[in-house]
């Protein structure tokens, strides 16, 4: 039983609903009343209702138990005959489409809420149903065994009820870890693009270049994910730049070089700090290594650079040579590609930069200056909110 039906919430075995309806069919309509009634006191001080809310609960739940107690009890049924589960299915239903009419119309009541039918969608009926069978089930374990086995089987209900729901509470805090998580990352890239006005449309390019070329390359759906998401990511240590290393007015002095190779570790250390699975924070760690070893921050060569993080570099470099917003004299596709050519096996990797060739020679111009990337777009925080929460 519940203030109000959420389908939304995550719906599960309800011990409370169990009782109840053994209530229903084993007990006298006093006595069911007065479990419900016990059972919703009990819930609206562990959540803490509002008066209004434990009254409409007591109301839309005790009184529509004792009435199936009722009408239960007057048809006379064996409990260990063949109808009574199924009888005592039909009242358990009852008494949930009541209680979900019922207490819904009340709490829009009270909050003042236009009058609807409340949205009951085919995971929330597909629970019911089950809380249902299984509620007719014991009471037939129960009316055929002992005291002994149905306690046991509460036993095991419960458990699993409260495993569930613990499930659920663990979820719940995902998402709201995600939501943080995720929420301070993008926030960090826009404060970046308020200082680099190229930053976002980079980081959005780069990652759509980066997905593209994982699966041309035959990787599997979570490195598609993964370069995708290093490429968002791949410059958000640079916010820890100076505005003059940011935006160059002339050559950069050695010091400016060394504070800009910081970048990729000052990235990878902020997305461990916060908690982005650590995939991501070594590819953004490695971006910025080169095939012959004169990368930086950590000067590794070959195949000793993950994979993704060559992805990646291959897509920066591509994207830094042909965007109009970049410090460099912009170019054409095509001289971009013969650049990319000239520094594959020293700088980048060669199969990668191949592998860009072909991606590039199928799309339209649009795609192959990446233009119009959208940050927004790419990000689609939402999507990676619920995949964290299901995860």
């Amino acid at each position: 039983m519940r203030t109000r039906i959420d389908p939304d919430s995550g719906a599960t075995i309800s011990a409370v609903f169990l009782c109840v309806v053994l209530a229903i069919g084993f007990l006298d309509p006093a006595c069911a009343f007065a479990l419900a009634a016990l059972t919703q006191l009990i819930v609206s001080v562990q959540s803490s209702y509002r008066w209004q809310s434990t009254l409409v609960n007591l109301a839309g739940s005790a009184t529509p138990d004792a009435l199936a107690a009722w009408a239960v009890g007057s048809l006379g049924l064996s409990t260990t005959g063949v109808a009574f589960p199924f009888v005592l299915a039909a009242a358990g239903a009852a008494v949930m489409l009541v209680n979900v009419l019922f207490v819904d119309f009340e709490i829009n009541l009270l909050d003042g809420l236009p009058q609807r039918l409340p949205r009951l969608d085919g995971n929330y009926v597909g629970v019911m149903a089950l809380n249902i069978a299984l509620a007719a089930a014991l009471a037939a374990v129960y009316a055929s065994t002992d005291l002994a086995a149905i306690t046991f089987a509460l036993l095991i209900v419960l458990a699993f009820s409260y495993m569930m729901r613990l499930v659920a509470i663990a979820r719940a805090r995902t998402r709201e870890y995600a939501n943080l998580s995720w929420g301070v990352l993008s926030s960090l890239i826009r404060t970046l693009d308020e200082r680099d006005h190229r930053a976002a449309r980079h980081c959005a390019a780069v990652a759509r270049f980066s997905r593209d070329i994982a699966e041309r390359a035959g990787m599997s759906e979570r490195e598609q994910e993964l370069a995708h998401t290093a490429g968002l990511l791949h410059d958000i240590g640079r916010f820890a730049l100076s505005d003059r290393v940011l935006e160059p007015q002339g050559a950069l002095t050695e010091d400016d070089w060394r504070v800009v190779r910081l970048h990729p570790g000052i990235g990878a250390d902020l997305l461990q700090d916060i908690g982005v699975y650590g995939p991501v924070a070594e590819i953004v760690l490695s971006h910025h290594e080169r095939i012959d070893g004169r990368g930086y921050p950590n000067g590794i060569a070959g195949d000793a650079i993950p994979p993704i993080a060559r992805i990646v570099a291959v897509a920066e470099v591509y994207d830094t040579l042909t965007a109009p917003d970049t410090y460099r004299e912009q170019m054409t596709s095509f001289e971009a590609l013969t650049e990319l050519r000239r520094v594959a096996g020293k700088q980048l990797d060669e199969p990668y930069v191949e592998i860009l060739a072909e991606l590039l020679a199928g799309q339209g111009t649009d795609y192959r200056h990446a233009d119009d990337a959208d940050y927004d777009l790419e990000l689609d925080i939402e999507r990676r909110i619920n995949e964290a929460a299901a995860g």
